[in-house]
């Protein structure tokens, strides 16, 4: 069978038997369609064809183009995928996927923001100006809630549940979780909807949205971006600051106060708990600590 039919049942896969999102699975089309240009490339081979050396001398291919080796890790993964589906739906006898392992991936600790810095960003809006208490509810819902930047701005108003200090969150893949909501967020979410977005015209069909722009539509991620690191010029942050940060910064500060791991990888909807380890990093002023305490040679 050729690329194109494959795909096309392979597409239907992702979204009915394994519950994708619509964004996951382009993105994984997208990756096969990288296995396809090089297949093309050298000597048409269709995808029953191509043998595990073939797929060493594609990652190869992708690594000499360049290609951050977590984007490597990617494409393998939905190759991976792609032939699971071929020997489920097809009969195809050899996965050459099966024991191909990706490149090795170094762990880099998140940059975060201390809680004196994120007061300051929050200390620097200005609530003089219209959209002041909408980016106050934003930061403080961000850095309460520990939510994606995805999260954020498709949070629904019929999503809010604070009377019980709970939202509902619409993750990764389509997944739902409730992550509970603290005081400060909720005082600011309240004075946003009740005081301020009640003067704003909304467009039809985002009424259910929380948070809007001036013209009455979501806003977009570039937009979030921008209030962050408008906020941070103002205070002179030199830290390299994104919506991304203030997750980060969530999760470590509750694990570094004694959160049980599997709590915050509940809040953050982490599908492994390998993922929510990377926060388990300790404080650098409690390393020098134990270093003066305990070491012969301090």
């Amino acid at each position: 069978m050729n690329w194109s039919t494959l795909l096309t049942g392979f597409k239907s896969y992702l979204l009915l038997e394994r519950g994708m999102s619509q964004n996951t699975i382009e993105a994984y089309i997208r990756d096969i369609g990288k296995l396809q240009s090089f297949c093309d490339s050298t000597g048409g081979q269709l995808p029953g064809s191509v043998s595990t050396d073939d797929l060493r001398l594609f990652l190869g291919w992708l690594n000499e183009l360049g290609m951050l080796a977590s984007s490597q890790a990617r494409v393998l993964s939905a190759i991976k995928t792609f032939y699971q589906y071929l020997v489920m739906e097809t009969g195809l006898e050899h996965n050459p996927a099966a024991l191909m392992e990706g490149p090795r991936l170094s762990r880099n600790i998140p940059d975060t923001l201390s809680v004196p810095e994120i007061q300051a960003l929050i200390n620097a809006i200005d609530h003089s100006k219209s959209e002041g208490m909408r980016n106050r509810a934003i930061l403080e819902v961000m850095y309460g809630c520990g939510l994606r930047v995805s999260e954020l701005i498709t949070l629904k108003r019929s999503d809010l549940f604070l009377d019980i200090e709970y939202i509902k969150v619409i993750g990764k893949g389509d997944k739902q979780r409730l992550v509970p909501i603290g005081g400060e967020a909720i005082k600011y979410l309240n004075i946003y909807l009740n005081e301020s977005r009640i003067h704003q015209s909304v467009k039809p069909g985002f009424e259910d949205y929380v948070f809007l722009n001036r013209r009455g539509s979501p806003l977009s991620r570039v937009m979030i971006f921008l209030i962050i690191k408008d906020l941070a010029k103002k205070i002179g942050l030199r830290k390299d600051v994104s919506p991304h940060t203030f997750r980060h910064s969530f999760a470590t500060h509750l694990i570094e106060g004694g959160a049980d791991l599997r709590a915050v990888q509940d809040m953050l909807g982490h599908e492994s708990i390998t993922t929510t380890e990377i926060y388990t990093h300790l404080d650098k002023a409690y390393l020098k600590d134990m270093i003066r305490q305990y070491h012969p040679r301090s």
